[in-house]
């Protein structure tokens, strides 16, 4: 059958779309050829994740020894998980670093993984939206109206999936040292990934958005606030009232500590 020209575009909108965007080998491969026989056929070895004992331990060492944020990026950046073998560059942070607001999310997208920082893509512009109908911005000079953004796995997942439990878990040591190093008075965790890893709980978002929490790192315990991540309400804008309201919480919650 003979795709048409529309139907083509789309499966290649598609395939971008999953991060297919650039070629890595000189020849075309055909995969609906038929396949080789087993002798011909060349074994690929996969690819280990770490166990999450020997990831925590290790990064949590390694954070530890970071005494400010170009350290703590370089750490990362040259930290071995199997995520970044996927991905095109670490996204560490984007905003002022004396924001006493600091955004915690989920991991880079595609537009994230090309532009080497979080919250850049539809979503990014939804969540400056947000931001900005309660006075604040990540390009701020002004620390009381600025914020400062993160994500709780720096390497883009592929096919923009969702982080796996053990991959939050090899970098959360990470998260709560650059915590410390900001130093931020109150902390939004921005959708059910980090809202988890966080708060080391398996309470989905719907439950806890809203609900003001602690998080506990090294050096101090800073309140918390849940909230739905922008690219969910993207996908369920019926929804975003509740975003809203959570943002008026923010907002009280930030005048309150002044």
């Amino acid at each position: 059958m003979v795709e048409s020209h529309e139907n083509l575009l789309a499966a290649l909108a598609w395939q971008i779309e999953l991060g297919a965007d650039e070629a890595i080998g000189d020849n075309f491969l055909d995969r609906t050829e038929t396949p080789r026989s087993a002798p011909e056929a060349k074994s690929v070895a996969p690819v280990l994740a770490l166990a999450p004992s020997e990831s925590e331990e290790d990064s949590g060492a390694i954070a530890a020894a970071c005494t400010n944020l170009d350290a703590l990026h370089k750490a990362i950046d040259a930290y071995g998980h199997p995520l970044k073998a996927g991905a095109r560059q670490c996204v560490f942070a984007d905003g002022n670093p004396a924001a006493r607001v600091m955004i915690v999310g989920e991991a880079p997208g595609r537009n994230e993984d090309i532009e080497g920082k979080p919250f850049v893509g539809r979503g990014g512009q939804l969540l400056d939206r947000m931001l900005a109908a309660i006075g604040l911005s990540r390009h701020d000079e002004d620390p009381e109206k600025a914020v400062y953004i993160t994500n709780i796995v720096p390497w883009r997942p592929a096919q923009n999936r969702t982080p796996s439990a053990t991959e939050s878990s090899a970098f959360i040591p990470f998260v709560r040292r650059h915590i410390d190093l900001i130093d931020p008075i109150l902390i939004v965790a921005m959708g059910n990934t980090p809202t988890k890893a966080l708060l080391d709980t398996t309470t989905g978002i719907m439950r806890m958005r809203g609900i003001w929490a602690e998080v506990t790192t090294p050096a101090a315990t800073r309140p918390c606030l849940p909230m739905l991540h922008p690219a969910y309400l993207l996908r369920q804008p019926m929804d975003k009232h509740k975003a809203w309201s959570d943002l008026q919480a923010l907002q009280a919650k930030i005048e309150e500590c002044r």
